[in-house]
């Protein structure tokens, strides 16, 4: 589609888009960000945005740990005209997009089964407790933030026993405490949260599965990947994996909206084999597995309507992904992950995840001074047209700032959006009377 020049750039239409993109929110919200301002100074915009646009409004860059940018073409397709979800044409696209996330995932298994469900990431834990959990089983939940602590609480609502294997703010719960956990009880399943977006803390997925299979076989191991999958190497099959869930609008690229996850066969048969049936009528995934195996056969089926205009925009999304090698894209997430890093510790910044193999590819949690605070490096970034997140692990919600980068801002860097990104930070840091030691 050729690019088009953007109507009515007015200062006051300008005026009322920053306003719908980045509303009030309190300071002390998950994704708290300052309101950008009134006024957009479009020489500071990713020249995308600016020369040839051909859908998006100038607006302020959007880099928080989800929801991300999105590609034109992303968007544009979900421009797509009003359909049936059980027409041909759309049953065709739901079966290719649940083809290509067995690509995503990395499994040529038959019997592992991907499953896309409206609805947001947290959805995914519903249907991991609500499923493969019967109650008064137990499960041991590794703890590395605040959506850690989420799965553990989602998971006690339907009645398992949750053991909680807690580390310190900035690390992971270490192999040997988690062999240690595994020999005194006798586990239905493990979570993990390959990235808790609280603290950017990456979670080793090959060494773990090893050894739970060595330790406790029967255990199914549950991956929480809504803030890793895209940007992080996830080899289900060859790391004996029974269940990654994620969600649409982090690094696939879409706006929110869908639960997307993968599961075994072994975590089919555990549902497959419950004595109970399972606690929730909508996230059920005895109703939603017959609906995914007729799509992906391109078979219309029904049990609840989904969305096509979103499914149009994640068919769009993983054409794009898998149109290069995945070890390629990973490696992009690196080399920028890598340049942010060195930047914030040139500015003699520190990051909530201390160690270097805890940290995550596709955002970063930044330890602010002591000098500087959370409510006014928001705004500064906002005038500056970059928009950061504020902290939302609650032993340390005011001190940090998380920076996002994932998705068309790293692979595009013609936008220019990490390196307009990291000149906001200083600028930002500086105004307010920050200057490294």
């Amino acid at each position: 589609m050729p690019h088009r020049e953007v109507p009515d750039a007015s200062p006051a239409r300008l005026s009322l888009i920053s306003r719908h993109l980045a509303p009030d929110y309190p300071i002390n919200t998950p994704y708290a960000v300052e309101r950008i301002p009134d006024t957009i100074d479009t020489s500071l915009l990713p020249k995308t945005q600016t020369r040839k646009m051909s859908t998006q409004p100038p607006h302020a860059t959007l880099l928080i740990p989800g929801p991300i940018e999105f590609d034109d073409a992303v968007l544009q397709s979900m421009s797509h005209y009003s359909e049936s979800h059980v027409a041909p044409g759309f049953v065709a696209t739901f079966g290719e997009t649940l083809s290509m996330l067995r690509k995503l995932f990395q499994t040529t298994d038959t019997a592992s089964q991907p499953f896309i469900v409206s609805g947001s990431g947290t959805l995914g834990w519903d249907l991991v407790a609500a499923n493969l959990i019967e109650p008064g089983e137990n499960v041991l939940v590794l703890g590395t933030g605040y959506f850690s602590d989420g799965f553990a609480d989602c998971l006690g609502v339907y009645g398992a026993k949750v053991t909680e294997l807690k580390a310190a703010v900035g690390s992971r719960p270490q192999l040997g405490e988690i062999e240690k956990a595994l020999s005194e009880k006798r586990y239905k399943a493990i979570t993990v949260t390959h990235v808790d977006t609280s603290t950017g803390v990456l979670s080793e997925l090959e060494n773990l599965s090893s050894l739970v299979h060595r330790v406790s076989p029967d255990t199914l191991i549950l991956v929480d990947g809504v803030c890793s999958v895209a940007c992080e190497e996830i080899q289900f099959d060859a790391w004996k994996l029974d269940g990654v869930l994620t969600a649409s609008q982090k690094a696939i690229g879409c706006p929110a909206g869908l639960s997307i996850s993968m599961f075994s066969g072994r975590a089919i048969k555990a549902l497959e084999s419950r004595k109970t049936p399972p606690a929730s009528y909508f996230a059920s995934m005895k109703k939603w597995l017959p609906i995914m195996q007729n799509y992906e056969n391109k078979k219309p089926s029904y049990f609840a309507t989904p969305s096509p205009q979103l499914v149009h925009a994640l068919h769009t999304a993983l054409t794009q992904i898998l149109s290069k090698p995945l070890k390629e894209r990973f490696a992009r997430h690196k080399e920028a992950s890598d340049k942010i890093k060195k930047a914030i510790a040139d500015l003699g910044l520190k990051q909530v995840a201390a160690n270097p193999a805890d940290q995550a590819h596709g955002m970063t949690a930044i330890y602010l001074p002591e000098t500087v605070k959370q409510t006014d490096i928001l705004p500064s970034l906002g005038k500056r047209n970059v928009i950061f997140a504020g902290g939302i692990h609650k032993e340390i919600a005011t001190k940090y700032i998380r920076f996002g980068h994932m998705g068309v801002s790293v692979l595009d860097p013609a936008r220019g959006d990490i390196d307009r990104a990291i000149k906001a930070l200083q600028e930002g840091l500086s105004e307010h009377g920050y200057q490294k030691a």
